[in-house]
């Protein structure tokens, strides 16, 4: 088996790639399991309730279990490394993460990306500052999550 040179990796954007005000639809979607649920509850830790206990969550607000927010957040940023930072130096800033609607065992996520903002290292001209918006939808079209990033980027060679 050959191995793949790093030059040939097609995994991720320079940022030349990038286009300020266009939306990135990153696929596929995911649909969220008990089991993705329970598991993300036990290796954070998080073992509120009424992400756990059917009994409970039947008597909140939604009467049903919700999703555990992080574990939505960390889904969107996983579903969008292949396209925003799959070539990234570093993820710089995680900012203005909003949840605006419950997410539920079985719902499927998909999400999108505008490209806010490009610009070119201060420092550095080999690299340069992408800016991104992701927002997350779930099978009804309903925003569930929305948050912005900045992340460096390695020009071309």
């Amino acid at each position: 088996m050959n191995k793949i040179n790093q030059s040939e990796n097609n995994f991720g954007r320079f940022l030349e790639d990038f286009v300020e005000g266009s939306v990135i639809n990153h696929w596929p979607g995911k649909t969220i399991t008990e089991s993705d649920n329970n598991l993300f509850c036990l290796i954070t830790m998080n073992h509120h309730p009424v992400h756990l206990d059917n009994c409970y969550a039947k008597e909140q607000v939604h009467q049903k279990n919700l999703v555990v927010g992080t574990l939505v957040f960390s889904l969107a940023v996983g579903m969008t490394v292949s396209e925003i930072s799959g070539k990234a130096i570093a993820n710089l800033e995680y900012q203005d993460v909003k949840h605006h609607a419950p997410v539920f065992i079985g719902d499927t996520l998909y999400v999108a990306t505008e490209v806010l903002s490009i610009r070119e290292s201060k420092t550095k001209n080999d690299r340069g500052v992408v800016r991104v918006k992701s927002y997350v939808r779930n099978q009804n079209d309903t925003i569930v999550l929305s948050f912005e990033r900045s992340v460096l980027i390695p020009k071309k060679q």
